[in-house]
């Protein structure tokens, strides 16, 4: 049996959410050398949310946007049976000299900012990355890996599972447990 308790609401997200583009703005300004880059999947949504409130609080329509997906890159690949499919990559720019905020639902142990970071140097040398998350599950990070911008920080346990829920009317963030039997 699984018990989902919701830690952000709709209300709540929104806020976290404007909180952070203001955050942004404030340390890049009209962002004419900077770029948001969401990670597939499930950063997509946010990226595209934080890049829409950037533009209207900048001014600036212009602001570099991509997707990127490091599915090749994560050092599980090709480990198990499972057939992995990756997500398309739209970077129709090059990343040299310019500052790249990368954009994830959730940071847990860090390794999926890491293969995301190597993938990231397939498309030029930044002069500067740094990460946005949502949610920072803080605990059980396996690698050096830190938020520079943070929605919510929360305590999880292991088993726990955070799931961001974006798209839709009513987007929620809640922690979902497996209870034992």
């Amino acid at each position: 049996m699984k018990n989902k308790r919701p830690i952000l609401d709709s209300t709540q997200i929104d806020i976290s959410l404007h909180r952070l583009a203001l955050e942004l703005h404030e340390e890049h300004g009209d962002f004419s050398n900077t770029a948001i880059i969401g990670l597939q999947p499930r950063g997509i949504n946010l990226a595209k949310s934080i890049h829409g409130l950037l533009q209207e609080i900048s001014g600036n329509e212009d602001i570099k946007f991509g997707e990127l997906d490091s599915t090749f890159y994560r050092d599980d690949f090709r480990r198990g049976d499972k057939v992995l499919i990756p997500n398309s990559i739209e970077l129709p720019f090059s990343i040299e000299g310019m500052n790249v905020i990368l954009v994830d639902d959730v940071l847990y142990t860090g390794r999926s900012v890491r293969s995301a970071l190597n993938a990231l140097t397939d498309f030029g040398r930044p002069n500067r990355t740094e990460l946005l998350v949502l949610i920072d599950r803080k605990y059980n990070r396996e690698l050096p890996i830190q938020p520079d911008y943070t929605g919510e920080a929360v305590d999880t346990r292991t088993k726990d599972r955070v799931l961001v829920e974006l798209d839709g009317n009513d987007p929620i963030v809640w922690i979902v447990t497996e209870e034992k039997k």
